[in-house]
């Protein structure tokens, strides 16, 4: 989650920047609001983890305190920690970090970027996949327990 911190207004910045010669005026709204956008995109991996991590914690029973919790502490221990490591080797942090350099690609910034949206998608397609197959076993097992006792039913009706 941090590093996609450290390596999320590189790739904001190069995909707003391809768009200035596409759609300038588009560009200029975006770049005039780049910290939100920047804010927004840091969030998902936040949002993704402090719905994954508590239902790992908790199973099934999730409350929305300790949802609430997990996601302030994540977001807040990831701008600290960003910021001790902005602060412990200076400013030009994207130049020890190499990957960035590939963030100004603006295809590959375009993919980082909706990497926790397809995780967000894939998780619930499983999710939803999980649940059917949980309705069906029930269904099934349900099923083979009426048809079971509908024999036992009737061998009983036979041996009377």
């Amino acid at each position: 989650m941090i590093s996609y911190q450290l390596f999320t207004q590189t790739a904001v910045v190069s995909v707003v920047e391809s768009l200035n010669s596409a759609i300038p005026v588009v560009a200029t709204w975006l770049s005039s609001r780049i910290d939100m956008i920047i804010f927004i995109y840091a969030f998902a991996w936040v949002f993704v983890l402090s719905s994954v991590i508590p239902s790992k914690i908790l199973g099934g029973e999730r409350s929305v305190i300790v949802q609430f919790l997990v996601c302030l502490t994540l977001t807040l221990s990831a701008f600290i920690i960003l910021d001790l490591v902005k602060d412990s080797y200076g400013v030009a942090i994207d130049q020890i970090l190499s990957f960035a350099s590939l963030l100004n690609n603006p295809l590959l910034a375009a993919l980082y970027l909706a990497a926790p949206y397809i995780l967000m998608v894939g998780l619930d397609v499983r999710s939803r996949n999980k649940h059917m197959q949980e309705k069906q076993r029930v269904t099934n097992l349900t099923a083979k327990y009426l048809k079971d006792r509908e024999k036992i039913n009737q061998q009983r009706t036979e041996t009377e």
